[in-house]
């Protein structure tokens, strides 16, 4: 289980920033490309950005939660010790 959790950290959350990266870059290429100004890369392009990260943020959660979920239900049916 912990094993899980550790995978999806560290492989699929890099994969997911570097994804992340890939749309801004050709975003950014598509947008100077179409010959956009300086307004839309501070407001536009700013707000775009934070979108799609807030959209990976929560698929990234979508896809740890039921580990964390199965971890702690785990931890809350332990059974106790007694001599």
């Amino acid at each position: 289980m912990k094993t899980s959790i550790i995978v999806k950290v560290f492989v699929v959350l890099p994969i997911l920033m570097f994804v992340d990266y890939i749309l801004m870059v050709l975003l950014g290429c598509a947008t100077c490309l179409f010959g956009f100004g300086n307004d839309f890369y501070c407001g536009s392009y700013c707000i775009i950005g934070k979108i799609i990260l807030g959209l990976s943020a929560i698929f990234f959660l979508f896809i740890i939660f039921p580990d964390i979920k199965e971890l702690f239900k785990k931890l809350k049916n332990a059974t106790t010790t007694k001599e």
